[in-house]
């Protein structure tokens, strides 16, 4: 169907370079299309490492800073 219409579109404007151009614009959105979809599948994935790490090391950290605030005796 689009093969057509851009078939039909270049006969009447302009030859084959036109209706290449109206390829190569109808071509770019798809592609952006199919990279969105790309990178939302590799955004949604499941992380297998969790967020324990991640808090163990945030509570360490708060631990080491809690020390290091603490006003020394007079």
């Amino acid at each position: 169907m689009t093969n057509l219409l851009i078939s039909r579109f270049a006969a009447v404007h302009g030859g084959p370079e036109v209706g290449m151009g109206a390829l190569a614009w109808l071509l770019i959105p798809l592609f952006a299309a199919v990279g969105a979809a790309l990178w939302g599948r590799w955004a949604a994935r499941q992380r297998t490492a969790g967020d324990g790490a991640e808090l163990e090391g945030y509570a360490r950290f708060r631990e080491v800073m809690d020390k290091g605030s603490e006003p020394d005796g007079p």
